[in-house]
Formats: structure tokens, sequence, C-alpha cells
């Protein structure tokens, strides 16, 4: 009897060990264009049950920032851990390996672990719509496996209602607002084949460590969506903005990303635009639900660390602008939802200000795996213990135009360089180090950016000061 009791403790003890040796999974979760208008950022409209699910058991960051209003250089900075200036990746047709050959990518850091690495569908840059079903502007080094589903959007697309119906190429829905009401179910789109793709993976590898990312393409332009979603936001009832305020006291290269044929626009295409976004939204948002179905039912929910984001953040109208590459909030600020299993703190927010590339730090820390040393953010999880814990350290966020494409070369300057700085007060912007213009916001007073401050006597102290922080935190390589 003593035997068998002992032979019971030892075989516990080792169960225990070897539950606590066990490493957390990643579930990387990334939706394309996606503002935070979502119903677990407080909007009265959208509808996004299973993202406000997975909010009440994550850390939702309400502060949260790009690096780069614009794919391919936010997606080269997260998934590299580095700065654009890093990176030296400006716009859609630069790759971050040109600069950085033998960087150790956020994924590259897991494989090196052990663990199984796939990604299914958009993580590094892709066209959209054009490169769907593609491997897009990928890194191969990152991935052991990667899967481009193709759905019906890309065969309907003759469909789609753009604002530029004479362009050619990507510019004719990708560049510009573009939608259709689409026919057909859920399954035949490229999102939904790519939920079930993913979730085909987590069956077969479930019994070893993974980290899988999951790339939705939605809400993206053109905005495509099965019609029962378009029928949850009659035109009438969207909250459109109106007119858009008065540009006087603003520099002229705050509105750089606004295009000719969006001033055109009726207020009747303005309202069927924004229902088409939310529409995305909602479909995006049944596409997640599917992923944390699987979760639970093949009950790896309790361990596996789970992100959701977007890639940077949406003008649906605001300052007159859409779709983003601003420094304006609508277009800097993301959602970020991390749910990491066993916390006592799901259902939390933080309203600390922290960026995407402080994801790859994170994740690693997380894991007790080891990140590249050159990596230039910092690991969140002081505040995934405690959303309010001190934290000083503000977002940047950047924009470029006129970047010579032709040349591909990262040594090269584009013409006009906004760099911005926002702490969980101020945003402080400068165009050409200021010789283009200065802008600076104060969100306890003015949370809509309608008031530019930067010549205003009795914020010159706080000028300064942020003048200086923002020159001294970005690093010119």
């Amino acid at each position: 009897m003593l035997r068998w009791f002992l032979m019971l403790v030892v075989g516990l003890s080792c169960s225990a060990e070897s539950i606590a040796a066990e490493k957390l999974n990643v579930l990387l979760v990334v939706s394309d264009d996606l503002s935070t208008r979502l119903g677990c950022y407080g909007h009265p409209v959208v509808k996004t049950p299973n993202l406000d699910r997975l909010a009440e058991r994550s850390v939702r960051f309400d502060r949260a920032y790009c690096q780069f209003p614009l794919c391919n250089p936010s997606r080269a900075s997260f998934l590299s851990g580095l700065r654009p200036d890093s990176t030296g990746v400006y716009e859609n047709s630069a790759h971050f390996r040109k600069k950085n050959p033998d960087h150790v990518t956020l994924p590259q850091a897991f494989q090196k672990a052990g663990y199984y690495v796939a990604r299914v569908g958009k993580l590094y840059h892709y066209g959209v719509p054009a490169q769907i079903g593609t491997d897009g502007f990928d890194d191969a080094p990152s991935w052991q496996e990667r899967f481009n589903p193709r759905g019906r959007d890309k065969d309907d697309e003759e469909s789609i209602f753009t604002l530029t119906p004479k362009n050619e190429g990507p510019a004719r829905f990708g560049g510009t607002l573009s939608w259709l009401a689409a026919e057909g179910t859920d399954a035949e789109q490229t999102d939904a084949k790519s939920a079930a793709t993913a979730i085909s993976l987590l069956e077969k590898h479930q019994q070893e460590p993974f980290f899988l990312a999951v790339g939705y393409f939605r809400p993206h332009t053109p905005y495509v969506a099965p019609k029962k979603w378009f029928d949850l936001y009659p035109p009438s009832k969207v909250d459109f903005v109106g007119a858009p305020h008065s540009r006087e006291g603003f520099p002229d290269a705050a509105f750089l990303s606004h295009k000719k044929e969006q001033a055109d626009m009726t207020d009747e295409q303005r309202r069927l635009a924004i229902q088409a976004y939310y529409a995305a939204i909602s479909f995006m948002d049944a596409q997640v639900g599917e992923l944390l179905n699987a979760l639970d039912r093949l009950k790896l929910a309790e361990k596996t660390i789970v992100v959701f984001m977007s890639d940077h953040g949406y003008h649906l109208y605001e300052h007159g602008l859409w779709q983003k590459m601003s420094l304006f909030e609508n277009s800097a600020r993301v959602p970020l939802l991390i749910s990491v299993p066993g916390s006592t703190q799901r259902g939390k927010a933080s309203g600390r200000t922290v960026e995407l590339v402080d994801l790859y730090p994170t994740l690693t820390d997380l894991c007790g795996i080891d990140a590249s040393p050159a990596v230039e953010g910092k690991s969140l999880k002081p505040l995934l213990v405690n959303p309010q814990a001190e934290w000083t350290k503000p977002a940047l966020t950047m924009v470029t135009r006129g970047t010579p494409t032709q040349t591909n070369a990262p040594t090269v300057r584009p013409q006009t360089t906004g760099r911005s700085l926002r702490t969980e007060r101020y945003r402080l912007t400068e165009w050409n180090d200021g010789d283009n213009g200065v802008e600076l916001y104060d969100y306890e007073t003015d949370p809509k950016e309608l008031q530019n401050l930067a010549a205003d006597p009795k914020y010159a102290d706080t000028l300064a000061t942020l003048r200086t922080e923002l020159r001294t935190r970005y690093s010119r390589k």
C-alpha cells in the first residue's frame, strides 16, 4: 500500500512538472486596414460579438499604435521587431531583407525554439486584391509552411463598385474605395477559407507547440462580404461624420493622403462606403469566431496565447480623409487584444501608449524564448500582469510621401517625412523636422484633433519638451 502511495505521489509530481514545462502556443490574428470601430472598443453601431468575446479574456490596449500607417512598412516592422528607419521599408515595394538579410524575425525566433510555425493568408504584405491566392510579398524564411487561400471574392471582381473604374491594375480596387455585397455564403470567401485552413492546422498540430499566424484580408478595400452582413447596417443608420472641419491652422502635409476621387463623392456614396466597411468588419469578426470556437473545442485555449490586431488604423471621412497614410489618430491607432492563459487580468483595459513593434519582445518574453538582440520594441508583459503599471514609453509613428520606388534603395530618403510622438495626453507631429509644419494635439480637451496647438503660447513648454523627446527617441539609421 505504501509503495502504491509513493508511486502515485511521484506520478503526480512528474505530471505537474510536465504541465509546468509545457510550452505556450501562439495564435496571431491580423486584420487588414481595421480601425478601432469595434464593439469591444465601445463603438455603438459595429457588431463584433466574437472580438467582444475575445476581449473578455484579454487585456485590451486602448492606446496602441502602428509604426507606419501602410501595409508593407507596418508589417515588416512588427514581424521583424524593427522600426521603419531600421527596416528601410517606407512603401509597398521594398523588402526588409534588402537592408537586414540575416535578421531573425518573430516567427523565426519561434522556429529556433522548436515550434511548428506557419502562416495562413496575409502576414507580410500582399497587394489586395491582386495578390490574393499567391505568396504576395512574403518572407519565406519566416515560416515552415505557407498557405494562400483564394475565394470567390477574386472571381467576383468585375461586379465590384469602385470610385476609379477607369484605372488599371491594383489601384482599381485596392487603392481606393470599392465594395460589393456578394452573392453566396461566407464559406466561399477568402477569409472564411483562411479560417478553415487555420482550423485544420490547429487540429493537425495540437499535440506540439505551434506559432500560427492568420492574416485576414478584410476589411481592406474592396469591402467585400456576403449580403447578409450589409443588411446589418442600413445606410441611413451609419454614423456619418458630415462635412470636414476647416484646415486653417493645419500644415498641408497633414492631408497628403487625400485623394481627388474621394473628394467628389456624394453623401450617399459616403454612407454606402461606411456600410460596406462595417459589413466587412462583421464578416471578418465571424471568421475570428471560427478560430476561437476551434481553440475551445480542441481544448487549446488553456495553453494558447491569442493576439488580435490590425496593421494600422483607418479613416472614414474624419478630417475629410479616407483609408490610411495620415498621422492623425484614426490612421495611427490600432486595436490590440492579447489573451494569456491563466491571466488574472482578463477583460481589463490598459490606457498606456504601446506600439506594434512591442509585439515581438512580448511574445518571446511570454513564451520564454530568445528574441533577436536587434529588436527595438519593449515587452508588454508588465502591462499584461498589471494594465495600469507604470509605463513611460510613448508611441512613435511615421509616414513618408514621394519615396523613389524605382530604386528600391533604403538609403534614398523620401521627399516628405512626418514623425509623430504620442503620449497618453498629447500627440506631436513634425513634417520634415518641422520645416513643413508642426502639429500638437491635447486629447484631454480635443479628442478629435480639431485644434492644432503648435502655435499656442500656452503650450510652448509642452511643445519644446515633446520635440526634444521626439528627436531623441527616433533613431535615423
